[in-house]
């Protein structure tokens, strides 16, 4: 069986693929090879995936497409009928969860504004919160969410759970009016799909406790990023964002200069281990696939 890979991936991810595997590349210029005409399961490229979907109707045989990211938003309307799209989840766990406490750690602790007034070479004295006895929300509850309440735990924080389903100790999006006026800090973890567009919108902000601390690690595209700018603004809400919409920001955008407002430009998946962890699934799911077993991470209903 072939399997192509983008051209750039390190040779030393590429090593242990079960007997019969071989490697074809997807070059970033350049007509593909008979070999790599020939894949029948494929990994989307990380970045630049535009001469990926451009040679995705020349891929006869391609049965099967693996991502290394957990949203698939990006890659869906691409794909033709019929392929198999799995994508990353748990891959990104460790590093978007360390990012998420960061985020709410610098948040309590005011970080960023002290390192403004340090710019400006200002003591800029002031008193600041506790971590301890908060509650966090999750909007969204998966494997990061996990991830991150296994490092939150320690600090002794106390959790709400929110998903589309319904589960022990996770409640639905009917139960978040009541329990948005709990929380502390609300996570966002949606993915996008049409029915989470703006998800988060002007009805939710009002919902929450004035002051309280809104991170998103999810999809910008899940909130409305106008109401956010209106709760901010009347601080409602401060903020702590990994991604907006558009991505960039454009120049001038109130988020760029908004107090109370930090971001940072959708890294927090980005780490030198991220094929590492990539090409560990990639290689289980080769294995399964030439088993008969069951993929992981198979995508459904959008995510």
């Amino acid at each position: 069986m072939i399997v192509l890979v983008p051209e750039a991936v390190d040779s030393r991810f590429l090593q242990g693929f079960p007997e019969g595997v071989e490697i074809a590349f997807l070059p970033k210029e350049g007509p593909l090879s008979e070999k790599a005409l020939a894949a029948e399961f494929a990994v989307a490229p990380y970045g630049g995936a535009r001469r990926f979907f451009a040679e995705l109707p020349n891929l006869k045989g391609l049965k099967v497409v693996q991502t290394l990211t957990a949203g698939v938003d990006w890659i869906l309307p691409y794909l033709p009928p019929g392929l198999v799209l799995c994508d990353a989840a748990g891959v990104h766990d460790i590093p978007v969860s360390e990012w998420i406490v960061g985020a709410i750690l610098s948040a309590v602790k005011r970080f960023p504004e002290f390192r403004d007034a340090q710019h400006e070479q200002r003591w800029a004295y002031r008193w600041v919160d506790d971590l301890e006895g908060s509650t966090v929300l999750f909007l969204g509850y998966g494997s990061i969410a996990r991830a991150t309440e296994e490092r939150l735990a320690p600090f002794g924080v106390s959790f709400l759970r929110v998903a589309r389903r319904a589960r022990a100790g996770v409640h639905t999006w009917a139960d978040l009016p009541e329990l948005l006026p709990k929380a502390d800090v609300i996570v966002n973890l949606l993915p996008y799909t049409p029915q989470t567009d703006k998800l988060v919108g002007a009805a939710q902000f009002a919902q929450m406790k004035p002051g309280a601390l809104f991170v998103n690690a999810g999809r910008g595209k899940t909130v409305d990023q106008e109401a956010l700018v209106e709760a901010i603004r009347a601080r409602q809400v401060r903020l702590v964002t990994d991604v907006t919409t558009p991505e960039p920001l454009p120049e001038g955008h109130p988020l760029w200069s908004l107090p109370e407002v930090f971001l940072t430009p959708h890294i927090a998946g980005s780490t030198p281990r991220l094929f590492e962890r990539g090409f560990r699934l990639v290689r289980e799911q080769v294995a399964r696939y030439l088993r008969g077993e069951p993929l992981l991470n198979v995508v459904t209903d959008g995510y």
